[in-house]
């Protein structure tokens, strides 16, 4: 069976834009990742980290369009070029699949996201993609949660989880650490 781990970062509120902001994060603190805070380059460690373990990448439409147009040709993302990557979308067609990201296989519901971890293979993770992250969250598929959670408190945009009245999900923290600008690093696995 293979793991889904979302990664993402996190504000103490709760939400989980991108970093630089971008379409769908029009609140008036849109791009908050990268301002007014020191940059320690230990705080970012995690994602080297998660490299390792990372078999395929998973995205919403919205997220693969966003990464599509920039990570292809970004050093700083080459070594994810090659992965198999995984796009959940019921309107995104095949010929809007970019070529040269490595092999991209669009699946159209949370049941094909379970019957992919049904099979075999590593690790899968989904990067941004909060509204996928959620339903996929609700239907009891994500593993683990791979968190930076930065000391600002934002009050609007995306949430990663929902508001739903819903089975308690009990998690069990696998590993954590604290850094000089406020940014914490949370690792927990879900509890079956």
């Amino acid at each position: 069976m293979r793991k889904l781990v979302y990664t993402g970062f996190m504000s103490l509120d709760g939400v989980v834009d991108s970093p630089g902001g971008g379409p769908g994060e029009e609140h008036r603190s849109g791009g908050w990742v990268f301002k007014d805070l020191e940059f320690v380059e230990e705080a970012w460690s995690l994602k080297g980290e998660e490299l390792a373990d990372t078999t395929a990448l998973m995205f919403g439409r919205r997220s693969y369009e966003a990464f599509a147009s920039v990570w292809p040709g970004s050093d700083d993302h080459a070594d994810y070029r090659d992965l198999p990557k995984y796009v959940v979308s019921s309107t995104l067609q095949d010929d809007a699949l970019v070529d040269g990201w490595g092999p991209t296989t669009i699946l159209r519901s949370t049941e094909d996201v379970a019957a992919l971890k049904e099979g075999e293979g590593g690790a899968v993770f989904i990067h941004g993609s909060a509204e996928l992250a959620r339903r996929l969250s609700d239907a009891g598929l994500i593993d683990q949660y791979n968190l930076l959670m930065f000391p600002v408190l934002l009050g609007a945009g995306k949430s990663l989880f929902g508001r739903a009245d819903r089975d308690k999900q009990m998690l069990a923290l696998r590993e954590s650490a604290t850094y000089s600008n406020g940014i914490v690093k949370l690792v927990y696995d879900v509890r079956r």
